[in-house]
């Protein structure tokens, strides 16, 4: 079944498994609010657990907004969890800063908050990390609505030495010729400690046809590493404008994403249409699968909820497939 609120919207989320036991953080907001649109200045971060991936316990609300003129004085926005070596839990998630009352002007930072036990969590001031020049753009670019930089996902370096972060952001800069909006790329920061962060060349270069990339996640599905991003048909640009968009894989070579080649997305596919967001990869008893919310309805209205995971596998042409007829049971 679901996972669903009665009187809140719920959409994107992250997952950490500990022994059995899978915690589900998602974003949550009042359905009183009327416009689903608002959910974004109004969203927390809720807490469920599961065994299966299909039947969840609600834990409601873990991580709230913070004070007038803090980093996350609107709302707090989509993550990830990592465990360090010393076992603390770490979430990295977004903190959105909305500038105006009526528009949809806001900042975006990466922070960090801990737990021993993933049920409580302790926001730690000391991680903070924005956009900034040379690479990223940011507010005062006046190139878009948002300083995007939101969604970070962690994974460690194979040298063991560092820590990778990859981040929903735009470029500074876009090729002669291509749209400026078309600036969407993989933003990229690396840490040694896990607590200070320093921004890096983006991982994938402008002009792909991604107004954004949202919630990168990288993983191995079935012995292939890959990239999972979202893009909604909204916001696909230039030659791409027109195309459905919804969740999309890209299949990876052995020395990418951080090779010193930035990607190119022109192999990306889709894995599904805008029915799905915020798509992640999680690990059932049955192999890989697709977790994501349920974005469009039948009459184009927002759904809200978060569907039953999907059978993934590697179809013979190299596209990743997901089987909706298969929902894991």
């Amino acid at each position: 079944m679901a996972f669903s609120l009665p009187d809140s919207w719920v959409w994107d989320f992250w997952t950490a498994t500990d022994g059995d036991t899978v915690h589900l953080y998602y974003l949550r907001a009042p359905k009183s609010l009327g416009d689903p649109h608002l959910r974004h200045r109004n969203a927390s971060i809720g807490h469920a657990t599961s065994t299966d991936l299909v039947n969840w316990t609600d834990h409601g609300v873990v991580l709230e907004h913070g004070a007038s003129g803090e980093a996350d004085e609107s709302a707090t926005w989509t993550g990830s969890v990592y465990r360090d070596p010393s076992g603390l839990w770490r979430m990295y998630y977004t903190g959105s800063r909305f500038l105006q009352p009526d528009a949809d002007t806001n900042v975006e930072t990466v922070l960090m908050a801990t737990s021993v036990d993933l049920h409580h969590w302790v926001k730690e001031p000391a991680t903070r990390l924005s956009a900034s020049a040379p690479w990223y753009e940011t507010l005062p670019d006046h190139t878009w609505r948002e300083e995007a930089w939101r969604d970070p996902w962690v994974v460690p370096d194979e040298s063991g030495a560092l820590w990778h972060m990859l981040i929903t952001a735009r470029s500074r800069t876009v090729p002669a010729g291509v749209d400026p909006v078309d600036r969407g790329v993989i933003g990229h920061a690396v840490s040694c400690d896990l607590v200070t962060w320093a921004a890096s060349s983006p991982l994938s270069v402008a002009g792909s046809g991604f107004a954004h990339l949202e919630v990168p996640q990288l993983v191995e599905v079935d012995g292939r590493r890959t990239l999972i991003f979202s893009c909604d048909s909204s916001h696909l640009v230039g030659a791409r404008s027109g195309r459905p968009g919804g969740v999309w894989a890209l299949a990876l070579r052995d020395d990418e994403p951080f090779s010193s080649a930035p990607l190119t997305l022109e192999r990306a596919h889709l894995v599904t249409g805008d029915e799905l967001y915020a798509g992640r990869v999680v690990q059932t008893s049955s192999g890989a699968a697709l977790l994501g919310f349920e974005n469009v309805g039948a009459e184009g209205e927002f759904v809200g909820r978060l569907a039953d995971p999907l059978p993934l596998r590697w179809h013979d042409d190299g596209r990743l497939v997901a089987f909706t007829e298969e929902r894991v049971r």
